[in-house]
């Protein structure tokens, strides 16, 4: 899977996601820290990324936008660390696969995992 983390998701995770086979990279990585939030939904979805993130502003540009793609993975953790992220990321993107290379929506929180399909508040044509 082709993967884009923002600045809150540690490189060590991006790297966990490389030895796992997938295409992972990190906005610091490419020099892009102080890229703005529609710039990095443009990144992710022209290089056909699932964009990794804990900022709630991609969600909801996503639903004013009624955009199907990039697929996002928010997550919402009282545990942050990069051990608990990859964790949670390796097993979501096994389940969830087919849904993030629909166009998706997933929301990471300590309870649970909620997917949701783009674009949100629309419907699917």
């Amino acid at each position: 899977m082709r993967i884009l983390a923002d600045m809150g998701i540690s490189p060590s995770t991006v790297q966990m996601l490389r030895d796992l086979g997938h295409d992972a990279v990190h906005l610091r990585d490419q020099g892009l820290h102080r890229m703005p939030d529609a710039e990095v939904l443009r990144k992710a979805r022209d290089e056909n990324r699932v964009l990794l993130t804990s900022d709630l502003d991609f969600g909801y540009l996503m639903a004013i936008a009624g955009a199907v793609v990039p697929s996002i993975v928010l997550f919402r953790l009282s545990d942050m660390r990069p051990a608990s992220v990859s964790t949670r990321t390796e097993k979501l993107l096994g389940r969830y696969a087919d849904e993030l290379s629909r166009g998706a929506l997933v929301v990471v929180t300590d309870t649970r995992i909620r997917v949701r399909a783009l674009p949100i508040g629309r419907e699917r044509e």
